[in-house]
């Protein structure tokens, strides 16, 4: 899945301009009960501004509560405008580059075109994992060979299982991979196993949620 088929775009997002007053960002922050905004001028990125760098700004700056949140600028603490994502790229490159972040941009040639949220790519993997679906949730391993994944294709094929989440772990070069395969309820489980440890796949753990 690429970044643009998941981000929030811009109509949608709640930013600060640069030359705003701490004081316009935090009370943003507070109606809409988010940690951090993009920092936008007009449609250009500039950074990201969040409740945790305004406190430590204010901490380190010797001022007033009051004079502070009113004197200092937006663009005097913003941080991350160097830090965003391309619209192309894979959503998975965004759990790198979140980091401790509660959102990282998205940016085209310099403009603003959206966010992608800390919430958003957990929901994102939870659902790669099948979290919010019950099932039985097989973990089991296989020599990293050519045809195994279409091996295990044909098994679900044939026991006419229904697959919630299918993720691979171990991208290496190691000669052995790690599967995490999770299907519906059915009776006939222990069948399904069975089948797969015949067919050379070596089950480690079988959890039902």
């Amino acid at each position: 899945m690429f970044v643009k088929s998941a981000m929030i775009r811009r109509e949608k997002c709640y930013t600060v301009r640069p030359e705003d007053s701490v004081q316009v960002g935090l009370d943003l922050l507070e109606k809409y009960t988010v940690d951090a905004l993009p920092v936008v001028d007009g449609t250009s990125f500039k950074g990201i501004f969040t409740w945790y760098h305004a406190y430590k700004a204010f901490f380190n700056s010797g001022k007033s509560k009051e004079e502070y949140i009113s004197s200092t600028k937006i663009k005097d603490i913003r941080v991350n405008e160097e830090v965003y994502l391309s619209v192309n790229d894979v959503y998975e490159k965004a759990m790198v580059q979140l980091e401790d972040f509660p959102i990282i941009a998205v940016v085209e040639k310099g403009e603003f075109l959206g966010i992608v949220t800390r919430f958003d790519l957990v929901n994102q993997l939870q659902s790669a994992f099948g979290m919010k679906e019950p099932g039985y949730r097989i973990t089991f391993t296989s020599v990293e060979s050519e045809g195994r994944i279409g091996r295990l294709g044909d098994l679900i094929e044939k026991f006419k299982e229904s697959v919630i989440s299918l993720v691979t772990f171990d991208e290496t070069d190691k000669v052995v991979r790690r599967i995490v395969l999770k299907i519906h309820k059915k009776d006939n489980i222990d069948k399904f196993v069975k089948e797969l440890e015949k067919s050379g796949f070596r089950v480690l753990d079988i959890f039902e949620d």
